[in-house]
């Protein structure tokens, strides 16, 4: 069965790993440590081990090899889908607000695994990126 409906992503998207800490913006101060499933300028694919209510924003640090430094980063939640019961979910994040050296990094790196070949690039649910 394929998808029909619109298209939305923007951004090209690749299937690649990468380490990312993160934290509830506001309150909790614990972070916790996960890998990115896909990622995009526009946001990411995450594995967590909390269930995350629709609009909560988190406070990213991921790992680029781009460089030496985290990208820091602020996202909202747009899902949390469970995977395995009480235990693994996946969680859809769409990225703020972001600073122009941070989008450099991101662009640099879904460029880079894509000419590479290294990552596969994610297509939409039809099977087409559309921009």
């Amino acid at each position: 069965m394929t998808y029909a409906g619109h298209e939305r992503r923007r951004h090209k998207r690749i299937d690649c790993r990468f380490i990312v800490s993160y934290r509830v913006l506001e309150g909790d101060q614990c972070r916790d440590l996960s890998q990115t499933k896909n990622l995009s300028l526009g946001g990411m694919l995450l594995t967590t081990n909390t269930e995350f209510a629709a609009n909560t924003k988190l406070a990213l640090e991921i790992r680029l090899p781009f460089d030496l430094k985290p990208v820091k980063l602020t996202a909202r939640v747009i899902q949390s889908h469970e995977v395995t019961r009480d235990l693994i979910y996946d969680t859809r994040l769409e990225f703020l607000s972001i600073e122009e050296s941070p989008k450099k990094i991101i662009n640099q790196t879904v460029d880079y695994y894509v000419k590479r070949g290294v990552c596969k690039e994610v297509e939409g649910k039809d099977g087409i990126r559309r921009k």
